[in-house]
C-alpha cells in the first residue's frame, strides 16, 4: 500500500471554545403521564427486549409421539434454579398449517444477509411452517465433501420435503451470500443448490499448521499459519451471528442445517466469536443442526495425501495416530458445541445425511413454544442453565439447555469489546449516544507533476461534558477509544487508525465546559475518499460516530492554487514531530477550531498556502520569484455589510520552498467584535497572475466568558466578631 497514514500524538486539550450545538441529553425513563408534562425535554428511547424464548416438544415416553393439548399451568421453568414465571405460551404444528400464496418469505432487519425486501409473509401467514436455512460452509469443505452434502440436500428438496416446509439456502465462500431466500419451490432450491462447485471456497481454507501439530516434521520448515487459522474460524462463527440477527425479527422457530468439513478452534482465542453466534442463535429461537460432510473417515497413523512424511518413532508407537484423532475430534468439538447448546443436533462419521433432514424435521413438526423474562436482570454474559418440568408422568422433554445473557460493556471482555467497536465501524447506522465532530483540511505536501500528494490533517473534537471523567487522586481520568478507516471510491481500504488515548484532566480545568481534541494526519494523492470514525468512552460504553467525503483537488486546473484555510482559537509551540506538519507556521502549531465557535476574548488565527505564485522570472538562490506579488487580507461580513478587515499582506517570496509555496498566517483579536454570526472571508489575489480567490467560512462570535465569583466566607456562627483594624 502506496498510502501512509502518520498518526500523530493525541493533543489532550481542553479547547476553550464552546461548542455551539448543545450536548445530547441522557437517556430518560418516560413516565405514563409524561405526555402531560409541560417542559418537552428531547430524550433517547430504546428499547430492549429481555424476553426469553425456548421451544419445548413433549412426547411420550413409551411411543415417542408428540403429546399435545397441554397449557401454560402444565410447564414449570427454571433458570440456574430459580423459579421464572411464564409470561408467553404457544403451540405449533405443521398438521395445521396453512399454504402460502407467496413463494418467498424473509426477514426485516436491514442491511443483513436476509435484506433484499420482497412481499414478506406475516407471522399468521408462518403460523405452524417449518423454516429451514441449508448453511453450505465451501470454505472448509473439500470438493468430494461438497458433493455428497449438495445430493444430500437434492434427496431432501425431492423426497424428504414437505409442503410445510419453507427452505433458504445460504453459502460461505468469498463472502456470506443468500442464495435463496425462504421458498416452498422446490425447482428454485434445486437451482440454488446445483449452482456451487468445489473451487468456490479456495484461498480461505485452514492453513498448513494446525492447532495440533499433527504432522510430526522437524526437518522442514512450516509456516506458522494459526493466526490465519484463528481469522478464518471467527469468519465463519460471525456467519452463524449475521444469519441469526438477520433471522430475529421471524418469531417461529427456525432451524439452520449447517454443512461443513470442519471447524478449528485455537483454545480460548475464538471464544468470544463462538459466545457471538451461540446467544445470537438462541435469541433468534434458532437451532443448529450440524453435518460433518466429510462422512465417515478411516483415519491413517501416516496421513493422507495432503501432509508431510512422518520422521521419528510418532508412527509405530501410536503417538501420530493420536494426533491425527486429535485433529479430527477439535474439528468437529465446535460444531457439536453449536448444535448442543442451541437445542440442535450434530451429525458426524456418517455418510448418510438424511438423519439431519429427519431430525429437524422431527424436532419441528409439533412444539410448545414458552417465553418468560428472567429474574436476574445483571447483564454480565454468562451461561444460564434452564431447567423445565412438567406435571404430567411418563413423558419425557426435548429444550434447550441454556443461553447466555446479555453482558453490558462492564462486563464484556478485550475481544468482545473490540468486535463492537469493528461492527460499528462497518455499520450503516451512525452511532449517536457520544457528540462528535470532525474536519478535514488538505495541504499540498510535493510539487511532483505526475501524482501530487496531501497532506490530510483531520481534528476530531469530543466535548468533555460527554466523557465521564474518574476522579484519581487529585485528577480526573477517562480513556478513550478511536478508531477510523479511509476508503476511496471503490471502497478499497486506504488507512486505518486505531488508538486508545488515556486522559488524566485536573479538576480546576472545568472539563465538562471544554472539549476533548484529537488530530491526526494522512498522506494521500489527489481524488476522492470516505472517511468514518468511531469513539467510544470506557466508563459506560457508549460510542459515537461521523463520516464525511474527502475531495482532493486536481490544482492545475485552478487559476490560483489554493489549501484549505484553517480556523483556530489555540496554537501551541510546536515540537520536533511537528516540523513537517502543514499546521506548524512560526514556531507554532495551529489547533484547528472544528465547530468554529469563538468567544470575543479569544484571538482568531488563521493559516493558509497558496502554490506555484506566477512571477516573471525565479530566483531560486535567493528563495524568490522576481515579480512575484501575493495580496491578502481577511474581512468579516454580517449579511451583505462589511464589518471589519485586517490591513492587506504582501508577499513577494516562498517562505516554504519544499512545497513551493507562501504560507499566510493570521492573529486577529476578537475583541473588536460584537457576539454574533459572521461570514470570514479570505482574500487571496495573485497579482502578477491576474488570479483570485475568495473562500468563505461561518463563524460564531459569543460573549466573553464570565469567572464564577469568588465564594464570600460564611460569617461567624459562635456571635463573636472579627477584631476591628
Amino acid at each position: 500500500m502506496n498510502v501512509k497514514g502518520r498518526l500523530r500524538s493525541l493533543i489532550a486539550l481542553l479547547s476553550s471554545a464552546v461548542m455551539a450545538a448543545a450536548p445530547v441529553t441522557a437517556q430518560q425513563n418516560v413516565s405514563p403521564d409524561a405526555s402531560q408534562s409541560d417542559t418537552q425535554t428531547a430524550y433517547t428511547l430504546k428499547v430492549n427486549s429481555d424476553l426469553v424464548l425456548t421451544n419445548v416438544v413433549v412426547r411420550d415416553r413409551k411411543t415417542g409421539e408428540v403429546v399435545r393439548g397441554l397449557t401454560a399451568n402444565d410447564f414449570q421453568v427454571q433458570e440456574n434454579g430459580k423459579p421464572q414465571k411464564i409470561i408467553s405460551f404457544d403451540f405449533q404444528s405443521v398438521d395445521q398449517a396453512t399454504p402460502l400464496n407467496e413463494a418467498t418469505i424473509n426477514g426485516k432487519a436491514p442491511n443483513n444477509i436476509m435484506g433484499s425486501m420482497n412481499r414478506a409473509a406475516t407471522s399468521t401467514q408462518l403460523r405452524n411452517h417449518r423454516l429451514i436455512v441449508m448453511f453450505f460452509d465451501i470454505t472448509s469443505m473439500q470438493p468430494e465433501d461438497l458433493e455428497r452434502a449438495q445430493e444430500a440436500a437434492r434427496n431432501y428438496v425431492n423426497k424428504q420435503m414437505h409442503p410445510a416446509d419453507l427452505v433458504a439456502v445460504v453459502s460461505l465462500d468469498q463472502s456470506l451470500s443468500l442464495d435463496q431466500d425462504f421458498t416452498a419451490n422446490k425447482q428454485q432450491l434445486l437451482n440454488a443448490v446445483n449452482a456451487y462447485s468445489g473451487t468456490q471456497g479456495s484461498g480461505f481454507q485452514s492453513g498448513a499448521t494446525s492447532t495440533t501439530n499433527q504432522v510430526e516434521d522437524t526437518t522442514a520448515f512450516t509456516p506458522d499459519e494459526a493466526e490465519y487459522n484463528d481469522v478464518n474460524t471467527d469468519r465463519e462463527l460471525f456467519a452463524f451471528e449475521d444469519i441469526a440477527h438477520s433471522l430475529a425479527y421471524i418469531n417461529e422457530k427456525k432451524s439452520l442445517l449447517y454443512f461443513s468439513g470442519g471447524i478449528q478452534r485455537d483454545g480460548i482465542e475464538n471464544q468470544a466469536s463462538l459466545h457471538a453466534a451461540i446467544n445470537a442463535s438462541v435469541r433468534a429461537n434458532m437451532s443448529i443442526y450440524s453435518v460433518d460432510a466429510r462422512g465417515l473417515e478411516a483415519i491413517s497413523p501416516l496421513g493422507d495425501a495432503s501432509t508431510g512424511s512422518l520422521r521419528g518413532t510418532s508412527g509405530y508407537n501410536g503417538a501420530a495416530l493420536q494426533n491425527n484423532l486429535d485433529s479430527n475430534f477439535n474439528t468437529q468439538e465446535v460444531m457439536a458445541t453449536l448444535s448442543s447448546d442451541t437445542g440442535g443436533k450434530a451429525f458426524f462419521d456418517s455418510n448418510d445425511f438424511s438423519p439431519a433432514f429427519q431430525r429437524i424435521q422431527q424436532d419441528t413438526s409439533a412444539y410448545y413454544v414458552i417465553g418468560f423474562r428472567s429474574t436476574d436482570a445483571v447483564k454480565d454474559g454468562r451461561y444460564r442453565r434452564l431447567t423445565i418440568k412438567i406435571n404430567r408422568p411418563n413423558v419425557k422433554l426435548e429444550y434447550r439447555p441454556g443461553y447466555y445473557a446479555p453482558a453490558d460493556y462492564r462486563h464484556a471482555n478485550r475481544d468482545e469489546r473490540e468486535r463492537q467497536l469493528q461492527e460499528q465501524l462497518n455499520s450503516d447506522l451512525p452511532a449517536t449516544d457520544v457528540e462528535l465532530y470532525l474536519q478535514a483540511y488538505y495541504f499540498r505536501s510535493d510539487t511532483g507533476a505526475a501524482a501530487p500528494r496531501f497532506d490530510v490533517p483531520v481534528s476530531l473534537i469530543v466535548p468533555g461534558s460527554q466523557i465521564p471523567f474518574v476522579k484519581g487522586g487529585d485528577r480526573s481520568k477517562a480513556t478513550l477509544d478511536i478508531i477510523g478507516e479511509l476508503k476511496n471510491t471503490a471502497g478499497q481500504d486506504m488507512a486505518e487508525i486505531r488508538q486508545t488515548v488515556k486522559l488524566a484532566i485536573d479538576d480546576s480545568q472545568q472539563v465538562s465546559r471544554k472539549n476533548i481534541q484529537y488530530t491526526t494526519n494522512f498522506s494521500l494523492p489527489l481524488g476522492k475518499y470516505h472517511l468514518k470514525f468511531v469513539v467510544r468512552e470506557n466508563q459506560t460504553g457508549r460510542m459515537g460516530s461521523f463520516e464525511t467525503d474527502i475531495n482532493l483537488p486536481d490544482l492545475k486546473k485552478f487559476p490560483l492554487k489554493l489549501s484549505s484555510v484553517v480556523l483556530s482559537s489555540q496554537r501551541s509551540t510546536s515540537t520536533k514531530s511537528d516540523q513537517n506538519s502543514p499546521l506548524s507556521n512560526g514556531g507554532f502549531t495551529w489547533v484547528p477550531n472544528v465547530a468554529h465557535v469563538f468567544r470575543t476574548d479569544q484571538h482568531l488565527y488563521l493559516l493558509y498556502e497558496v502554490y506555484d505564485p506566477a512571477s516573471a522570472q525565479a530566483n531560486a538562490a535567493a528563495k524568490a520569484k522576481a515579480g512575484m506579488k501575493v495580496l491578502t487580507s481577511i474581512e468579516f461580513l454580517q449579511g451583505t455589510t462589511k464589518v471589519f478587515e485586517t490591513p492587506l499582506v504582501e508577499a513577494n517570496s516562498v517562505n516554504v520552498p519544499a512545497r513551493d509555496a507562501v504560507a499566510f498566517a493570521f492573529d486577529i483579536p476578537l475583541d473588536r467584535l460584537t457576539a454574533g454570526l459572521y461570514i470570514c472571508q479570505v482574500n487571496v489575489i495573485d497579482d502578477t497572475g491576474g488570479s483570485f480567490s475568495f473562500p468563505r467560512q461561518a463563524l460564531l462570535v459569543r460573549a466573553a466568558a464570565v469567572a464564577p465569583p469568588t465564594p464570600t466566607p460564611p460569617p461567624p456562627t459562635d456571635g463573636s466578631h472579627s477584631p476591628s483594624m
